[in-house]
């Protein structure tokens, strides 16, 4: 008989929100690509998947079914999730506020059980750890020794050094719209050591963890000991399979950065670099995916702008950057690998990262790498040989990477470096990133956790 294992996910798994028509986040896209090996197939288990909604409206399905807690035995007012069907997976949306995702909702404990009573998992599988459901579930399963949690960020961690680089003044600073939703940079950072707590939390209560870089196995060994811990790499989204990035096709000093619209992915670092490469490099251009913050021109754009954003904004004019950085907004899956493999090198400035979804595309295009030594970067990048490494904020060695990486001089075989660490990275990438090699790992997961209790 299969197991039965229910997925707990901090969103609507964008392979999900496309069946259903929806608008969806390209976030956690690593999940559609072991999603999409375990869709359909016969042989291996049968899954749920289970994530927060704010609203029962988001999903218009048909043949849908309300859940309530009626019938199991709780005795509080009526509480209810969502079921339905799609492509022979038993999908439960619950309510919570996604929004405000750091504050713990009083009866997700009970929305979590009624999904625990319909499916009845061997296994529960939590993907993510910094939001309360995941705490929340935890406490709801019946058997926590089959538990299994799947680390993401490390957001303690990341609270810690958060308002790196950022001059006092705008750290402190609030925005019209900061001032209205309650998110100024300041509230941004005690919202990750708030998940940072919750996160903890589950760890401590939770005996199997899964992780993929020696920066979170030592964090979640601290906080609990006696959890047994699982290498898992992950699978990219499949479009990045395809491709490869070529010297020759590529904008020579194009730079591409694939998210900047919060502290800690470190586009002011970026900025700052651009203002030393520019003197050398007059022709240097920087593309930034994701959503636009910069925008500072009519009353509505500086009624809208963040701190963040009104902050690049202001590096922005002082380097004379208008004309050299372009924000090319939310991409999907094809456009950000058409953005990549235009790019002469992808770099990746964040402050603290345990192992960034963009550098493993990038490494699987091939395309030249340049990376923060943060958190677990240096497990997937190894400097100089399939990718470099600077110091996190070392602004003037970040663009002496990215320096070298341009350099066209070329060694004993006829390779530049760009070339070497492409082809090096590409090579690494089709081991760490094998779909099926990461698909059997999985399985082999499973059937440990299964045996256990």
């Amino acid at each position: 008989m299969k197991k039965r294992v229910l997925w707990v996910c901090n969103i609507m798994l964008p392979a999900i929100a496309q069946e259903l028509n929806l608008p969806y986040s390209n976030r956690e896209g690593w999940l559609s690509g072991i999603f999409e090996k375990v869709k359909g197939r016969e042989e291996s288990f049968k899954l749920g998947v289970c994530f927060p909604v704010n609203s029962f409206k988001e999903l218009p399905v048909q043949d849908a079914r309300m859940l309530n807690s009626w019938g199991y035995g709780i005795d509080i007012p009526l509480v209810r999730v969502k079921c339905f069907s799609l492509s022979g997976i038993e999908c439960y949306g619950f309510k919570e506020d996604v929004s405000r995702p750091d504050v713990h909702c009083f009866n997700q404990d009970v929305q979590l059980r009624v999904i625990i009573n319909d499916f009845k998992p061997d296994i529960i599988h939590i993907f993510g750890t910094e939001f309360p459901h995941c705490m929340a579930m935890v406490r709801a399963a019946y058997r926590p020794e089959r538990v299994l949690i799947s680390m993401q960020g490390v957001c303690k961690e990341i609270g810690d050094v958060y308002t790196m680089g950022l001059p006092e003044e705008v750290q402190n600073r609030e925005t019209f719209r900061d001032h209205l939703r309650k998110d100024s940079i300041i509230k941004q950072q005690i919202k990750f050591l708030i998940r940072g707590a919750f996160e903890a939390e589950a760890i401590k209560h939770c005996f199997n963890v899964t992780g993929r870089t020696s920066f979170d196995r030592e964090y979640t060994a601290r906080i609990n000991p006696k959890a047994e811990y699982f290498h898992m790499n992950e699978t990219m989204r499949r479009e990045f399979y395809s491709g490869q990035w070529k010297m020759e096709d590529c904008q020579e000093h194009r730079i591409f950065l694939g998210q900047g619209d919060y502290p800690l992915k470190g586009m002011h670092f970026m900025l700052e670099a651009m203002a030393l490469l520019l003197p050398r490099y007059p022709d240097t251009m920087l593309y930034v995916a994701g959503n636009i913050i910069t925008n500072y021109t009519t009353l509505k754009d500086k009624l809208k702008i963040s701190s963040y954003g009104k902050y690049l904004h202001e590096l922005i004019e002082k380097y004379s950057l208008e004309e050299k950085v372009v924000m090319v907004g939310k991409l999907n899956a094809e456009e950000m690998k058409e953005q990549f493999l235009k790019c002469s090198v992808y770099v990746c400035p964040s402050i603290l990262e345990n192992s960034p979804n963009t550098v493993g595309e990038a490494q699987l295009l091939g395309v030249p790498a340049a990376a923060s030594q943060a958190g677990g970067i240096p497990d997937i990048i190894e400097d100089g040989k399939d990718g470099l490494l600077f110091p996190v904020g070392d602004v003037e060695k970040l663009a002496g990477a990215i320096e070298r990486i341009w350099d066209r001089t070329k060694d004993e075989n006829g390779e530049t470096l760009s070339q070497r660490l492409s082809r090096r990275a590409r090579e690494k990438a089709r081991i760490i990133y094998d779909g099926e090699r990461n698909y059997a790992r999985l399985l082999e997961i499973y059937e440990a956790v299964g045996k256990k209790g």
